[in-house]
């Protein structure tokens, strides 16, 4: 193949999802294994599934991201295929790295659809690329990792279009004073400890959030706002960030908060955990308790989310320089599933002090 400044190819890894009712046992089999999470923990996940036919959205939202990717990097006059793989279902990633080896790849650029640092944010990623290639062999092309973009100022502008957009479905009344709460998906709190180089002092993952919140927050002229979390699947006995967004509801109601605006900053789509988890069971706990609820829309589905990936792109092909509008570290930049450092976002070294 004829490379871009090196590069043959961008693949855009990313979770999967199940496509149908059969299905969904099996893929979250996948994803929780050798995680000790109870059954009856995946019972109710899996009922959530059924909810919506056994089919999760996110290959659909990923398949719409490819596409305005490829238009993008052809306007950009970049001649760079893009492949599709995921961690735990179809396409599998291990069958994707053969594909693209079959095809003549020796080198690609990787997207991973997270904007943040942190195991099950970054490093599985990384796990990831070293597994497939390990599957694929000599033959397997060598995978470039782009950084995460938790800051980078076109998702910072697209999620806050879409936080104002969202305050302007509220009673034109409570617009002024409606709490602005963003959501990520909740870790154990030992592995958010545990997350970036240790001589970071841990802790990469909910900083990130919590400073692209205040970016886009700041951005959307509503500094007041709050930082929860949701999906949280483990064990009862193992803490996991908190508050989670139905419980940080009640507060916000003995506060006498009558409206919210909820951001899923954590999020690149709209994935099932965003429309379970917030457009089904926040929106109702929202009505049960009188408040007025809207939901902001996430970042992939805007045309600059494109923009954005190939940008981190061209950073690789044609020495772009990065833009960050945060002084935190963003990493995630690594080669074949290398870790950003030694030790980083290992699960089981010791936890950095809080």
């Amino acid at each position: 193949m004829v490379g871009v400044s090196g590069f043959d190819a961008v693949l855009v890894l990313s979770f999967g999802g199940p496509e149908g009712p059969e299905e969904v046992r099996p893929f979250l089999e996948n994803v929780v294994r050798g995680r000790g999470v109870p059954p009856e923990r995946l019972d109710a996940v899996e009922e959530h599934y059924q909810h919506f036919g056994g089919v999760s959205p996110i290959n659909r939202l990923n398949l719409e991201i490819i596409d305005a990717l490829r238009a993008e990097l052809e306007r950009r006059g970049l001649d760079l295929p893009v492949y599709f793989g995921n961690r735990n279902w179809h396409p599998m990633v291990e069958d994707t790295v053969a594909k693209m080896a079959e095809d003549g790849v020796k080198r690609a650029l990787v997207f991973a659809t997270s904007a943040y640092g942190g195991y099950s944010a970054c490093r599985q990623y990384d796990e990831d690329i070293e597994r497939a290639r390990a599957a694929v062999g000599e033959s397997a092309p060598e995978l470039v990792k782009l950084r995460h973009f938790y800051d980078h100022p076109l998702f910072v502008d697209a999620c806050t279009d879409a936080v104002l957009a969202a305050r302007e479905q509220l009673p034109e009344a409570q617009r002024a004073t409606a709490r602005l709460v963003f959501t990520a998906h909740s870790v154990p709190t030992s592995a958010d400890r545990a997350s970036g180089p240790p001589e970071e002092g841990g802790h990469r993952y909910s900083r990130q959030i919590a400073e692209a919140s205040r970016l886009v927050s700041l951005a959307a002229g509503m500094p007041q706002h709050d930082v929860v979390w949701q999906s949280r699947s483990g064990p009862p006995q193992v803490p996991w960030l908190e508050p989670d967004i139905v419980d940080h509801l009640d507060a916000l109601n003995a506060e006498n908060v009558s409206a919210v605006v909820a951001c899923p900053i954590g999020f690149v789509s709209d994935h099932l955990e965003v429309i379970w988890d917030l457009d089904t069971e926040a929106r109702e706990h929202a009505e049960k308790l009188g408040m007025s609820w809207a939901r902001a829309g996430t970042a992939g589905p805007d045309p600059r989310f494109a923009e954005l990936v190939v940008e981190l792109v061209r950073e690789h092909v044609e020495g772009v320089a990065p833009r960050k509008l945060s002084a935190l570290p963003h990493g995630g930049c690594t080669v074949n599933g290398a870790p950003c450092a030694p030790l980083c976002c290992e699960p089981q070294r010791r936890p950095a002090k809080p």
